[in-house]
């Protein structure tokens, strides 16, 4: 599991790395991918979901449609898109042959894949292309990994005391401690290695904050993630990342990381 673990780092960060430097559009493109598989692992989480293949189909139109509104030049694109999408798929609904209430579930589940991983990783893409777009999506990113790294490794070690019992029996808070000083560790390394490739437009004085706030925001992420699985009966999203699970156990902490962090760069950076 460890080994499956670090070989398959290992290969995908350099990727990672590469895909951010060169921007769009290839992040965009890497983005849109993991959100996609990520989209069906959380439909699968769903029992009986995919057997409703129009409704499946659908969801994951949606959301490209919404993963791809940063590169939207008109704004009244997307609007209508969702219109056409949430009429289309509701007159679906009435063709049916479905129990009533498991009918709206199933599209409910639908319309909230679409917002929860499209939308919010289309924030990624978001900042990527706005001014100082690449190194704040260095640091944004890698210091979620090095968080999780963290908190994956101290808590298999020191884990003692749960922090979420009911939603994830292994998450402790030595986990959670640890994985927010890992964040300061990587924090400070990635700020001192872009200080000479790619100077991120940030003081010190909101550098400190937007570190605690990554922290912050990649553990919800994976606790929400947590809680979705749990709701379903099913310990990983998916098998594709050996000794992760699936695209979304991996990428899960970054659903909410990527929203707050271009937020916090246009209320108060830039």
């Amino acid at each position: 599991m460890l080994r499956q673990r670090i070989i398959s780092a290992a290969v995908c960060l350099p990727l990672v790395i590469v895909l951010i430097w060169l921007g769009s559009p290839w992040f965009s493109i890497f983005i849109i991918f993991i959100a996609l598989v990520a989209v069906l692992e959380f439909y699968k989480l769903k029992a009986n979901f995919d057997n409703r293949y129009s409704l499946l189909y659908i969801g994951v139109l949606f959301t490209l449609i919404l993963l791809l509104n940063p590169h939207y030049h008109n704004t009244a694109t997307l609007p209508v898109l969702i219109t056409v999408v949430m009429v289309v798929s509701l007159i679906f609904l009435l063709h049916s042959h479905s129990k009533q209430e498991q009918v709206f579930i199933s599209w409910a589940w639908m319309v909230a894949g679409g917002f929860y991983i499209g939308w919010m990783l289309s924030y990624w893409i978001n900042l990527r292309i706005i001014t100082d777009g690449r190194s704040l999506v260095y640091f944004a990113m890698l210091t979620t990994f090095a968080n999780d790294t963290g908190a994956y490794f101290i808590g298999k070690r020191l884990g003692k005391h749960k922090l979420a019992i009911i939603i994830s029996p292994n998450k402790t808070w030595e986990g959670a401690i640890g994985g927010f000083f890992s964040a300061i560790a990587g924090a400070a390394l990635i700020y001192v290695v872009l200080c000479e490739i790619d100077p991120l437009p940030l003081n010190f004085w909101q550098l400190l904050p937007l570190i605690c706030l990554i922290s912050i925001f990649a553990q919800l992420g994976d606790l929400v993630e947590s809680l979705l699985k749990r709701s379903t009966g099913v310990k990983e999203a998916g098998t594709l990342l050996p000794g992760h699970g699936g695209i979304l156990d991996r990428f899960d902490s970054l659903i909410f990381v990527g929203v707050m962090v271009y937020y916090y760069t246009i209320w108060i950076v830039l």
